[in-house]
């Protein structure tokens, strides 16, 4: 176990150092350096590279690369090229923001999805399975962005019970009362678009287990059915829903961009909206960063609790084995 810990880790170095490559390239291969930002038409040649020379923009690719990755790996993301503002401190604020946001709306998902997927896969295509189903159907149909705004129209402009948008109402911040009555709406959003997926997922992992010869034996021997879903086939149907635990983790961190930007929510995925049409490279390249972190340790704990609700799975202890 520990071996096959040690072997994941450094993996998930070697992982995040190619995606920070991947990134700083890609981000400097963008159409429009960071330099027509805050050069004005006309500007004479020579004033141009005075202003990258002081950003350190005429230094050779390679040089800006490692000089970016030893100032980041000390949690000094730099600066906006715009105004100089430390790029951690409109990272980090948002990050937070969004974790309240997607975090709340991940556990409200998770509270729901499961408990139905379980209850619908023992009464098969019943009352309860069928609203399921279109609601699945609907979450992955309707864009949430065009969700949001017809909650916004109904329940804050029509109606007037809630906010429009924002995080807080002005002169209110840190009124948790006021904070709950915001995130009705964009929480609403965002799990009615997570449930299509989690549902259907929690049911068809436990219908496949239902179906297995034990499950069969254990009913037979009179074991309650109580027992049987609970007890039997609950834990092996939760590996596949771990698996998508551990990929939609990022999610949370990195934000769902659309929802932020229809609610006003400043987390990190609206943040990433606004400074990719400004063309603030370090602000982009911040967030990927902290989104592959997040992306690589998702899987890592997924691996990780594979041992802990199947007892069956041992890993690392014979060669080529996978989890």
């Amino acid at each position: 176990m520990s071996a096959y810990i040690l072997r994941r880790v450094l993996q998930s170095v070697l992982v995040l150092f190619l995606v920070t490559i991947a990134t700083f390239l890609l981000i400097h291969a963008a159409p429009g350096g960071p330099t027509s930002i805050f050069l004005a038409p006309g500007l004479s040649p020579q004033a141009q590279y005075i202003q990258a020379h002081n950003l350190g923009l005429d230094r050779p690719l390679p040089i800006q690369y490692l000089d970016w990755l030893w100032r980041m790996l000390h949690g000094d993301f730099g600066s906006t090229f715009k105004n100089g503002i430390p790029v951690g401190s409109l990272v980090w604020p948002t990050l937070l923001n969004t974790i309240i946001l997607m975090g709340i709306a991940w556990v409200v998902t998770l509270l729901i999805a499961i408990p139905w997927g379980i209850y619908n896969s023992t009464r098969e295509y019943g009352i309860s399975d069928t609203v399921a189903t279109v609601i699945s159907y609907a979450g992955f149909a309707l864009p949430a962005f065009w969700l949001g705004l017809m909650l916004q129209q109904i329940f804050a402009m029509r109606l007037g019970w809630l906010p429009l948008s924002d995080m807080w109402s002005r002169g209110q911040e840190g009124n948790l009362a006021d904070l709950a009555r915001h995130l009705v709406l964009p929480v609403v959003t965002l799990v009615i678009g997570f449930l299509a997926g989690y549902v259907k997922y929690s049911r068809s992992s436990m219908l496949e287990v239902l179906g297995q010869d034990y499950i069969r034996t254990a009913r037979a021997k009179g074991v309650p059915e109580s027992k049987v879903i609970f007890r039997h086939a609950l834990r092996n149907a939760l590996i596949p829903i771990i698996t998508i635990l551990g990929l939609d983790l990022p999610i949370v961190v990195a934000g769902a961009a659309l929802t932020e930007t229809v609610f006003n929510w400043p987390g990190m995925g609206r943040l990433f909206v606004s400074e990719a049409t400004a063309r603030e490279y370090n602000v982009l390249m911040a967030i990927t960063v902290i989104t592959a972190i997040v992306v690589v340790a998702g899987n890592l704990i997924a691996d990780l609790l594979y041992a802990v609700v199947d007892p069956r799975v041992r890993l690392g202890e014979k060669e080529g084995e996978t989890t």
